[in-house]
């Protein structure tokens, strides 16, 4: 029977309220005092509620009484409890000796089906407080605990799990550790989305071009194939975007996708970033071993950009990977198998690079089983206005500025320009073109400027031309070389003041040259 008492604030009045129970031969397990509530824990009586209730209420100064099921330590305790137990990774609190004092529901069943793939009969609930973690679990628990948080990696029923240990010191002595168990695979699904700002699918490919649209449908097609996919590309045309498209397009889309740059780390790294490293697998390991990209990535994609600048080493180790999913961490002696789709991507000509000996054919032919070609801004000049008013939109959005709209004269500059970094230059530029507007629309002057600064120094320099056998005398030679000379310049200079200075000729010359090769000015 538990009871809740509101009294008033006097002198005494605990005393007196004790004293009825102890009058009617009731034994007190527990009670709880604050601000003018009272609240007991009986043990099991033949006395009635009412017959308490009566005789408290005659005590001078009690207002109420009422049963209630829970004293307030135990209620917020049942709280705390269906908090813990709604945490999906497993928790293990211990104490000083390393011995479990309390673990939620998921550590429970985890340590149930560790015990069980071992081969020996489990503890079961209330059976397994008291025994030691280390016992229960392949960790590492060096006592005394320190006062420092560490992890380490440990093999629970065939999987892999991080191990967070987290040490509880009370008046700088140590009174145990909280152990978190969090598995490979959810956190590979953290990492991807902590990669990933949102969502990106096919409808975030910007375009109605025939080469676009084959490319979506591509795509499309390809996500429901577990197969690899090489995406060939210049650099800038969205290869990464691709790649994630056609991930959220296949079953494989609730499990991570985690994407690495294979020329920005070094041999070493970009070996134990995939791969992983056992424990003690070199100097400076971290404790435990460090799992790769390959189990991170359990039930997801693989994307690895730039394939071509990987060293001839990785690209054998990666090629054993591709013929049966399976491999050791660096440094290690267990065999692993992953369940993952390997997408990789690269601007370089991958045949050239097999005749020059660069890369490996094997390799070429386990990763180009299905192909995807990421065409060039240049090769799909109808999308560059729906990207640029994408872009334009997005910029004012990111710089909390009122969004500007993009006159017909800008659309057409930007329609006539090369677009040597495709994608990722037309946004460089808009952006700079919205930070700098101030008069509201953006228009061809706006663009210009923004293009004149990207792009001084490929401006200044060497402008080709090529000697052709047909050139019939010198006249037609230097026109050939003039009208070449001025289309180069015209997108970075586009009016006839400008290129005249820049040439440092009349602005009628430079006119009448606009003219005579039926460049638009």
């Amino acid at each position: 029977m538990r009871i809740e008492i509101k009294s008033e604030d006097r002198m005494g009045i605990s005393q007196e309220i004790l004293a009825t129970f102890t009058g009617l031969a009731l034994d007190i397990q527990a009670m709880e005092v604050s601000s003018q509530f009272i609240f007991v824990h009986l043990t099991k009586s033949a006395i009635s509620f009412n017959k308490v209730k009566q005789v408290l209420m005659s005590v001078a100064g009690v207002d109420h009484c009422r049963a209630v099921d829970l004293l307030p330590s135990e209620s917020r305790e049942r709280h705390l409890r269906a908090l813990v137990n709604r945490l999906p990774d497993a928790i293990i609190d211990i104490d000083e000796n390393a011995c479990v004092m309390a673990l939620n529901q998921a550590s429970e069943k985890l340590l149930e089906n560790h015990q069980r793939h071992k081969g020996v009969s489990p503890l079961l609930g209330e059976q397994l407080k008291g025994a030691k973690v280390n016992r229960l679990l392949d960790i590492e628990i060096i006592l005394p605990l320190l006062d420092k948080a560490s992890s380490q990696n440990v093999d629970i029923a065939g999987q892999s799990y991080l191990a967070e240990i987290s040490p509880i010191s009370e008046q700088e002595n140590s009174s145990g550790a909280v152990i978190s168990l969090k598995s490979i695979t959810s956190l590979g699904r953290q990492i991807s989305i902590l990669q990933t700002r949102d969502a990106q699918g096919l409808d975030h490919i910007i375009g109605q071009s025939a080469n676009i649209q084959l490319l979506k449908e591509q795509t499309a097609r390809f996500a429901e194939l577990e197969l690899p996919v090489l995406i060939n590309g210049e650099t800038g045309t969205g290869k990464e975007l691709i790649a994630r498209a056609l991930h959220n397009a296949s079953k494989r889309q609730q499990a991570p996708f985690l994407a690495v740059n294979c020329a920005t780390l070094p041999e070493h790294l970009l070996e134990s970033e995939l791969f992983g490293y056992a424990n003690g697998a070199f100097t400076g390991a971290q404790k435990g071993g460090k799992p790769g990209l390959l189990e991170l990535a359990e039930g997801g994609t693989l994307f690895l950009d730039e394939i071509a600048e990987m060293s001839p080493y990785l690209q054998a180790k990666l090629l054993r990977f591709l013929q049966d999913f399976k491999f050791r961490r660096l440094g290690g002696t267990k065999e692993l198998q992953a369940n993952v789709r390997v997408l990789s991507a690269t601007h370089q000509d991958l045949l050239a690079m097999i005749s020059q000996h660069k890369f490996r054919e094997d390799l070429f032919y386990r990763l180009n089983v299905l192909n995807l070609n990421s065409p060039p801004l240049r090769e799909r000049v109808e999308d560059i206005a729906l990207i640029a008013r994408h872009f334009v939109v997005l910029a004012a959005t990111q710089m909390n500025l009122q969004q500007p709209k993009i006159d017909e004269s800008a659309i057409q500059l930007l329609s006539s320009y090369p677009w040597p970094g495709n994608i990722r230059e037309l946004q460089n530029v808009l952006f700079r073109a919205v930070a700098l507007n101030e008069y509201g629309d953006i228009s061809a002057q706006n663009i210009s400027v923004a293009l004149a600064q990207f792009k001084r120094t490929e401006v200044t320099g060497v402008v080709e031309f090529k000697v052709e056998n047909e050139l019939e005398d010198w006249a037609s030679a230097q026109a050939k070389f003039e009208q070449q000379l001025i289309s180069a310049l015209y997108p970075y200079y586009p009016t006839t003041r400008k290129l005249a200075e820049r040439l440092k000729v009349s602005h009628n010359k430079i006119a009448m040259k606009l003219r005579q090769f039926g460049i638009n000015n």
